[in-house]
């Protein structure tokens, strides 16, 4: 058995577009309990309460709902070159950018299904003043007390036309587990959606099959709250304030995470969550494989998954 690459630290940060940038702007801050950290043109810098770097979202005003890159951070200076060196053999690398604002220089690339990544070491960590300055030493920032108060960014899943592809170039290029995957069925392991883990986080990323075999698109983004009550909250605080809401509160059979699913203004999936119930310490941990007659069954409990769920992502495609 090759030995795992332990490169990645953590989902670093996403930047999402919106056609509504003030109606998102408000979500994010007034709904969803963030902070602005920036403003710079037609972006917006915000990250949750306990991030602890500038940002983990960035938001940019477009024509149309999408992500226009997320990014990882390395471990290290010294795995961040071994990453780069490794993608470079690969056909998705494009180079080096200056970086921006909130961390230094990174490595830009392709997803195999199209989705632009950068990775990179050098960061700005966020520095509270007197007005958000915690009482506890080993918070990155005050509690604040405003809207779902979401805690720190989670995970980000994406579409992909073609899973294997990616999740063959993630582990052997990128590093990390297989923590779970769901398959046609267990003969012949077609993957149909994969989460991967590159920290004792049972995942920071998830790839699920596109339904309409469109590339490149976003599934949602995933901010964690403390406890499961608090997202049962989040679901008051969503429909008071005129929120879309897709889908539960339900708790996922994969990964056990307590979820509730809606739409920010410029209309892109957001979910709300609390994610602590599983994390995974086994140093040869083996991957869970579900197959598609298990998975028809629906979550752990709740609701059945909704159509919705396979199909809608952005960029939505024009009639």
């Amino acid at each position: 058995m090759n030995e795992t690459i332990w490169d990645l630290a953590h989902l670093g940060h996403v930047e999402l577009l919106t056609p509504k940038l003030d109606q998102s702007t408000r979500f994010f801050t007034e709904i969803m309990g963030m902070s602005i950290t920036a403003t710079a043109g037609d972006s917006i810098y915000l990250r949750a309460y306990d991030d602890y770097e500038h940002h983990t979202l960035k938001l940019t005003a477009s024509p149309q709902a999408g992500m226009r890159h997320f990014a990882w951070r390395a471990r290290s200076p010294q795995a961040l070159q071994r990453r780069v060196e490794a993608i470079q053999q690969t056909p998705y690398a494009i180079g080096w950018n200056e970086g921006g604002l909130g961390h230094g220089p990174a490595f830009e690339f392709h997803s195999p299904d199209g989705h632009l990544t950068e990775i990179y070491f050098e960061t700005e960590k966020y520095r509270c003043g007197p007005q958000d300055q915690s009482a506890l030493k080993n918070t990155a920032s005050r509690f604040p007390g405003r809207g779902i108060n979401v805690r720190r960014i989670d995970h980000l899943n994406l579409f992909a036309s073609d899973v294997r592809s990616y999740r063959d170039f993630h582990l052997n290029t990128l590093g990390g587990i297989l923590s779970e995957s769901i398959v046609d069925d267990l003969e012949n392991m077609n993957p149909r959606a994969v989460w991967f883990m590159v920290n004792s986080k049972s995942y920071d990323l998830a790839v699920t099959l596109d339904y309409l075999a469109l590339r490149g698109r976003f599934h949602h983004l995933t901010y964690a709250v403390n406890s499961r009550e608090e997202v049962l909250i989040a679901a008051d605080i969503c429909l008071e304030n005129g929120i879309q809401i897709e889908t539960g509160p339900h708790k996922h059979i994969i990964q056990q995470t307590f979820f509730l699913y809606v739409y920010e203004p410029g209309g892109n999936r957001v979910e709300i969550a609390n994610t602590t119930a599983r994390l995974i310490t086994d140093p040869d941990y083996q991957t869970v494989f579900w197959t598609m007659e298990e998975r028809k069954r629906g979550q752990a409990w709740g609701l059945p998954t909704i159509p919705s769920f396979h199909t809608q992502g952005t960029p939505m495609p024009t009639p």
